[in-house]
């Protein structure tokens, strides 16, 4: 047996025939003779409302594509692969019905051997994204993508928009494999590697091996096994435990580095590779309790924030803005990025890696399902872990955002009878939280026991319930900006992990707005389609109290960093006593839109970016300004001896020295701010730190309108 004459995947990206399914055009447009030569062309990857011609269509959409023929010697395979097809797909090949798809985030494969030959092969696609019109029980697991107020609701992401392939193998094939790390130490190491092995429709009678090696970063070979193999016609599903003694641990930037390894894994027929994989992770160790985290027998307080899609269309976006937006969050000093309910492009996950940026991934499950959504969201968990759990940078999973029926876009006015149905779904037991978020949430769980699974996100203590990690929009939704901190002392549950709170602002590209109209500007149509919740600036910053828009823009951005150093520092206060970490809402935007992002569509800095990264300095002098209380928080395993604070009030200033304990909040004394006039301005000095400076003016400024209201 020779080795597969082409083992590197044929791209069958470009320009595809494609046209909206009409009368009968569905069970034509399958035949290899078809005629499609008069068919507009679209790009795959891609989603069809990128083209002009069906950029109103709702689908479904039928796709054609001739591949080339080329030579496969006898006794091996072919296969054609979709890295993503949103939702559904029937794929059909030179009239011969291959197979269904469902869902949007992972792969699926095709046998198509018998369709080998010298002649073209002709690929066939229906695919179907049908819009979800009972918005409390939806059946598709598309989470952001079918239901999220910082997206436009009019948006289909429907296509064929992750790559397509043909791939040859030998005899048997590699037809699953999961890694995951279930053990890192600064001694040990430990690789679980979860393989099926497809021998087709007639097993081989060779011996059959499975190899695996470990590779570090240099080519370094760390660790190697060698398995036989007994095929069965099913298949074979093995778990193969791989050990390195003293690994290279990878660790988060604020932490450490981040080494890498290459596991290879191949399957051989008689010393002959027949099929292979190769897979990049690293070793660590994250632990979660009660919402604390430890990273590698470290504890960390997490800072992060809750980042939906790098593009609405997600498809277009390219590597490097998905690696800039890894980035943005790093030099916005944070730990973390949730990735919220949905899942992104596999570039996003490796710029993580590389950065030392930990993930928390949500399961696209937001807001309400039906009961026939359960068996379908239980088989996708398990694929989301097929696909990530490799990742180092993911520390842990989250199985449903905000689990309820909600009828109503956030922000407008609730209805009394959706008022009722929100607070039974969030405080009695729910088909929603207790059914499907379970079984979901096992399903990751046994696919991966390696991490921490949260239930669902968002959900306040109740009957039976003891509540998860909190929600908390003071100063947008509810109360004022300072009500975070006095909350969470009353109820210190809530502050466990605060993973949500924040406050929309108008971005600087604001074209689509429309300012030149100031004050007149269609608020209807930026509510449904670009999230503006005037309603709540009504409240908050109102917009006829401003002449320009440019200056009503500018005070909603100052308003938003206000609120977001307050209520970041007052989580950092509560370090640990309760709060385990943060996750702010939210980091970016992915299309124009007026929402709680620090960054808009275009990656232009709001207001809040600066602040969001200034509150969250590995370490940072502050001031707490309801009583004049200065801290400085230290998230470095180094202690400072001898620091100097000195705080500057009006030309004021009050002098401190004494030690910063590591890993800690540190109390420092009082200052008095009863005649402030102006600005705040803390000093942290100490050798190994030199200087670290941090002001008060809009926090200051705002706490006086809000309390003078």
């Amino acid at each position: 047996m020779v080795e597969p004459p082409n083992p590197s995947p044929t791209d069958l990206s470009g320009r595809w025939r494609a046209h909206v399914d009409d009368g009968d055009l569905a069970r034509r447009f399958v035949d290899a003779d078809f005629a499609d030569d008069d068919w507009p062309l679209v790009d795959v990857p891609g989603h069809w409302r990128q083209a002009p011609l069906f950029a109103d269509t709702d689908g479904p959409v039928l796709y054609r594509r001739t591949i080339e023929p080329t030579p496969l010697p006898e006794g091996h395979r072919r296969f054609l692969s979709f890295d993503g097809i949103f939702y559904f797909g029937d794929v059909w090949c030179d009239g011969h019905y291959l197979g269904a798809t469902e869902g949007y985030f992972f792969g699926h494969s095709f046998e198509i051997t018998r369709h080998a030959g010298a002649a073209p092969n002709v690929l066939a696609v229906e695919v179907a994204s049908p819009r979800q019109t009972d918005r409390t029980a939806k059946r598709t697991i598309t989470g952001v993508f079918g239901h999220w107020d910082n997206l436009d609701p009019d948006w289909n992401p429907g296509g064929i928009w992750r790559p397509v392939r043909v791939r040859d193998t030998g005899p048997v094939r590699i037809s699953w494999l999961r890694v995951l790390c279930t053990e890192a130490t600064e001694a040990r190491g430990q690789l679980r590697l979860d393989v099926t092995l497809d021998p087709g429709e007639i097993p081989p009678e060779a011996p059959i091996s499975l190899v695996a090696h470990v590779v570090d970063q240099s080519g370094t070979v760390l660790a190697e096994v060698t398995t036989p193999v007994e095929l069965t016609r099913r298949g074979t599903t093995m778990r193969v435990p791989i050990t390195v003694e003293q690994p290279p641990l990878w660790w988060p930037w604020r932490h450490g580095r981040q080494p890498r390894v290459h596991v290879e894994v191949r399957v051989e027929v008689d010393g002959v590779r027949s099929d292979h994989r190769r897979v990049t992770t690293g070793f660590r160790d994250v632990t979660v309790r009660d919402w604390r985290w430890w990273v590698n027998g470290e504890p960390i307080f997490v800072m992060g924030a809750n980042h939906g899609p790098t593009r609405m269309a997600l498809a277009d976006a390219t590597r490097d803005e998905l690696a800039r937006d890894v980035e943005l969050a790093k030099l916005a000093n944070l730990d973390l990025l949730r990735v919220h309910a949905h899942v992104t492009r596999p570039e996003f996950y490796e710029a993580a890696d590389a950065a030392g940026l930990l993930l928390w991934q949500d399961f696209p499950l937001q807001w309400g399902y039906s009961r026939g959504a359960r068996k379908q969201a239980a088989l996708q968990a398990r694929r989301m872990v097929d696909r990530l759990g490799h990742h180092p940078s993911i520390g842990t999973w989250c199985a449903h955002n905000e689990p309820l029926a909600v009828d109503f876009q956030p922000g407008e006015p609730v209805p009394p009878k959706a008022a009722a149905r929100v607070g039974a779904s969030m405080f009695l037991p729910s088909w929603n939280k207790d059914v499907l978020d379970r079984s979901v949430s096992h399903a990751i769980h046994r696919a991966d026991p390696t991490r921490a699974v949260v239930v669902h996100s968002g959900v306040l203590p109740g009957v039976g319930s003891v509540g998860t990690d909190s929600h908390l929009y003071f100063g947008w939704y509810h109360g004022q900006m300072d009500g975070l901190a006095p909350a969470l002392r009353r109820f210190p549950r809530l502050g466990r992990f605060v993973s949500e709170f924040g406050a929309q602002a108008v971005p600087a590209s604001a074209d689509f707005m429309a300012p030149e109209r100031w004050p007149d500007l269609d608020w209807e149509h930026l509510f449904e389609h670009h999230a503006c919740q005037k309603r709540l600036f009504d409240t908050h910053v109102p917009p006829a109290l401003f002449d320009t828009f440019e200056a009503w823009q500018l005070a909603t951005q100052r308003y938003q960093a206000a609120l977001i150093q307050l209520q970041v520092e007052d989580l950092r206060r509560l370090r640990r006593a309760p709060t385990g970490g943060f996750c702010q809402f939210c980091f970016a935007d992915g299309h124009p839109a007026v929402t709680w992002s620090v960054l808009d569509h275009e990656r232009v800095p709001k207001v809040g970016y600066a602040a969001l990264r200034g509150s969250c300095r590995s370490v940072l002098p502050m001031l707490e300004p309801r009583r004049g209380l200065v801290h400085v928080a230290n998230e470095t395993r180094t202690a400072y001896a001898g620091a100097v604070v000195e705080v500057d009030i009006d030309g004021r200033r009050r002098r401190f020295t004494g030690d910063i304990a590591a890993g800690a909040v540190t109390f420092i004394g009082p200052v008095h701010l009863d005649h402030r006039t102006g600005e705040v301005a803390l000093t942290l000095t100490h050798p190994a730190l030199g200087t670290v400076e941090h002001r008060y003016d809009d926090v200051l400024d705002w706490l006086r309108i809000v309390n003078d209201r």
